[in-house]
């Protein structure tokens, strides 16, 4: 053995290396990752490559538009009134001679904008005041949970109606709306992640060492409680989709002329019986939106479910 290592030592043999941009950390996490692609893949059978495919669709149209929209979404042209669906409109126009593809095509676009900031805002506001009360308990603790409580007594529409009665309507208001509707949801299921993990040795090793709570809060709290905040998103974002199209039905978000899923169906509701294509097409595509949201939703959380066995 030490002759065959002079001998390499003599000739300039080199030893084997790791590949240019490998650290140490990278190769500690390829495990995980490996294992988290195995799960995935095994989570993801026909139906949820299908709900991904279609969520993929969705997003695009939201982001152009234009490649399913033929028509100015806004353009009233009486002489096309109520004309079911053909060639020339794929689902036919609504009362006023508007082609419904082309206003469920931008109508996606204000519908995902609207849940992606209303879904921000709670989240956002859960995240902080769950954290914040798992972590220093007491008074603060107390006082916060009990108006949560309070406010997880209103179904969360209804303390949507009362924030619009406040504001007034609008999409804007709407926004704010749900996104404070569902704010106390969020706070009560981050405050019981961070109870847990506050109580781990860790952060009581970074208590003696004298680490500030924000920093605590920020490199510990936050990173375990992450993988809950996604899976909150997920599902709390086809909810404010559904919230804000039942808001738009009742008028009191997106308005007129503004193509929005739920004012389409709003509008469209006087026709269920002689013109099915009016309501029963937009209708669809939100249901369809919705299914394959919470069934990602769902596959989410079982990816990053520490129970599930691999």
């Amino acid at each position: 053995m030490r002759d065959n290592a002079g001998l390499q030592r003599a000739t300039g043999a080199a030893r084997p290396r790791a590949p240019v941009g490998v650290t140490p950390a990278r190769i500690a996490a390829a495990p995980v990752r490996r294992s988290m692609m195995k799960r995935l893949r095994r989570l993801t059978g026909p139906g949820g490559m299908l709900a991904f495919g279609f969520l993929a669709v969705v997003v695009w149209v939201a982001l152009v538009p234009q490649t399913l929209a033929r028509h100015d979404p806004v353009d009233v042209v009486p002489e096309k009134i109520l004309t079911p669906p053909s060639a020339e409109f794929l689902f036919g126009t609504d009362q006023y001679g508007r082609d419904i593809l082309s206003r469920v095509a931008y109508g996606t676009r204000v519908s995902l904008g609207f849940a992606l900031i209303a879904t921000t805002i709670s989240v956002g506001l859960g995240t902080v005041a769950g954290t914040l009360t798992g972590f220093y308990g007491g008074r603060l603790d107390s006082i916060v949970m009990r108006g949560v409580d309070i406010l997880m007594a209103f179904p969360g529409i209804l303390l949507a109606l009362i924030v619009i009665a406040l504001l007034g309507p609008g999409l804007a208001t709407a926004m704010v709306a749900v996104g404070f509707g569902q704010a106390p949801a969020f706070t009560r299921i981050v405050r019981g992640a961070t109870l847990v993990v506050k109580n781990h040795q860790y952060i009581e090793a970074a208590r003696a060492m004298g680490s500030p709570d924000v920093w605590i809060m920020r490199a510990h709290i936050l990173p375990n409680v992450r993988y809950t905040v996604l899976v909150l998103m997920t599902l709390g974002f086809g909810a404010s989709i559904l919230i804000g199209a039942s808001l738009s039905f009742l008028g009191l978000g997106a308005q007129p002329p503004t193509p929005e899923w739920g004012s389409m169906l709003g509008d469209a509701r006087g026709y269920v019986r002689t013109h099915w294509w009016v309501a029963t097409l937009p209708g669809l595509v939100l249901a369809a939106t919705l299914l394959c949201i919470n069934l990602v939703g769902d596959q989410i959380r079982d990816l990053f479910d520490p129970r599930l066995k691999l």
